[in-house]
């Protein structure tokens, strides 16, 4: 996992880090760097953000299943029974979290939906792996962006309805707990 290099409190230590990391990052930044606020932000925390910046800057790109040694491929699902299938499922959604993937909003999903949802769209999926501490990739098993009925009907807060609703006019579908609750690893977002 990543360690930072230089982990020192010491506010010179901070700054001749905060300087190595700009002359790091200067080749690859575009305007996104200004709309970080570094008046209101320590000098370890701006720290901290650009080795975030030059861990992603950096990072290979390559499919999620190729992160692991030998690459993670699942059985197709339909060669597995129900209890084969919950016992693959659970021991992949660990072997995911020990990568920093995090699935978020599965419980709305049967074991085999989501096992197919990995196996036909995680696993293959090109993505940017950063081995660092605290970074994570969280995949949205409700598809938020796309279709927000599942987000809005198992997972919203009343507070997300009530402003969905007045953003697009309609009348979100009717809250109902998940019906797949399961053991899922969580990190912070």
């Amino acid at each position: 996992m990543f360690a930072p290099k230089h982990q020192s409190a010491d506010p010179v230590d901070c700054l001749l880090r905060n300087a190595e990391l700009r002359d790091q990052l200067d080749p690859l930044l575009d305007e996104s760097i200004e709309v970080v606020d570094v008046g209101r932000m320590t000098t370890p925390a701006e720290n901290d953000f650009l080795e975030s910046m030059l861990a992603w800057e950096r990072a290979p790109m390559s499919p999620i299943g190729h992160w692991f040694d030998p690459p993670l491929e699942l059985p197709d699902p339909d060669t597995l029974g129900p209890r084969q299938l919950r016992e693959r499922l659970l021991a992949t959604i660990q072997a995911l979290y020990s990568k920093n993937v995090v699935l978020d909003f599965t419980d709305h999903l049967s074991d085999r939906e989501l096992y197919t949802l990995i196996a036909r769209d995680i696993l293959p999926s090109y993505e940017k792996k950063i081995d660092r501490r605290g970074s994570y990739l969280h995949w949205d098993c409700a598809n938020i962006g796309d279709d927000p009925e599942a987000w809005l009907r198992y997972y919203a807060s009343p507070e997300e309805r009530r402003l969905w609703q007045e953003e697009t006019g309609e009348t979100p579908p009717p809250r109902i707990d998940p019906p797949h609750r399961r053991p899922s690893p969580h990190s912070p977002m």
